[in-house]
């Protein structure tokens, strides 16, 4: 057995991401690029008073800020170069598989195709397959703050690129619609072969999580921390490992919590629970997958097996394959017999 410290350990833990937004991958400086590309005005003079601008207050003060910044993505190779730049960053971190939500009504709303994004995300997905031995899904979210009515139309949208979509999700201002909203809309995808997650739980109550599984027939619950405030939600959850893919930091920088150290993870790791970590819109919350595991590690100690559980949970609730999900189980217990 090799020590390494913990930092290192986590820059080799083969890893999976489950929650991760593609249009929160878009750095400053990208935004800026693709603003001059596509000869679109910004609100901000430079880089550094666009990140300043990341000081936010709650979940849909981000999402005012976030909305406006996808405004630079107009063609099919802005999507790609997004995309890119975030499998890039992810195979650095030895990230061996992810799914990444991408929100079409974004763009849609403004005049941008459905065709136009898909091009150019799944260019950057097969590119990755193909030169970085990167696995990558795509989740379509629903935005929750729009109709169902909206959201259905959007799945019909998506039909003729059925096979290059693996799951639907709902996302978006949480307070104030409760996925029973979205209802019909997920039956008819899980009808048409999708498979379905939903945001629940980071801002709204216990009971949309409850909603979620119940009336959307959800696989995992994205965040979810909410879910100690009610106990036999717990012993649900944790009876049924239903997989939670938590974002630390992202849940103090809209303070969900009001540090890091006042985070429940920690709790929700000793409840038993399927605890996934990731990053959420990394490029706004200072951090992408590494960073949010080493930043759990400072705030509450977890030891290398700790962390070896977090990833195991993460490639146990992916949506792949049994024979691709026991090759990353295998490659995870071959790093972690050499260094644990």
């Amino acid at each position: 057995m090799i020590a390494l410290d913990i930092k290192t350990f986590i820059q080799g833990l083969p890893k999976a991401e489950l929650h991760v937004h593609v249009e929160g991958t878009l750095e400053p400086e990208m935004m800026f690029a693709l603003a001059a590309r596509n000869r679109i005005p910004l609100d901000f003079d430079s880089v550094e008073a666009l990140r300043q601008a990341y000081e936010f207050t709650n979940l849909q003060s981000f999402l005012d800020i976030y909305y406006a910044g996808a405004r630079v993505l107009r063609k099919a190779k802005d999507f790609d170069d997004l995309a890119w730049a975030y499998l890039e960053k992810a195979h650095a971190q030895n990230v061996r598989h992810v799914e990444i939500f991408f929100d079409p009504q974004t763009h849609t709303t403004r005049g941008i195709s459905f065709g136009t994004v898909m091009t150019g995300l799944c260019r950057a997905l097969a590119r990755a397959r193909e030169t970085l031995g990167l696995s990558a899904h795509l989740i379509m979210c629903f935005l929750r703050h729009l109709s169902p009515g909206d959201a259905l139309q959007t799945l019909l949208q998506a039909q003729p690129y059925r096979k290059h979509i693996t799951a639907v999700g709902l996302d978006s201002s949480e307070a104030g619609y409760p996925p029973k909203l979205f209802t019909d809309v997920f039956a008819r995808a899980r009808e048409g072969g999708f498979l379905t997650v939903a945001h629940a739980g980071e801002e709204g109550p216990p009971d949309y999580i409850r909603q979620a599984l119940a009336l959307l027939k959800v696989a995992r619950t994205d965040h979810g921390v909410r879910c100690l405030e009610d106990e036999a939600l717990v012993r649900d959850l944790r009876r049924k490992q239903v997989p939670l893919t938590v974002c630390p930091l992202s849940n103090v920088k809209l303070k969900v919590f009001e540090s890091l150290a006042r985070h429940n993870v920690k709790a929700l790791i000793d409840s038993d629970l399927c605890v996934t970590i990731n990053s959420d819109d990394p490029a706004y919350f200072g951090g992408y997958i590494n960073e949010n595991f080493l930043a759990i590690c400072k705030a509450f100690g977890l030891t290398h097996q700790d962390l070896q559980r977090l990833s195991q949970n993460a490639f146990r609730a992916a949506f792949i394959g049994k024979d691709l999900r026991q090759h990353y189980l295998n490659e995870l217990d071959r790093y972690a017999r050499r260094y644990i």
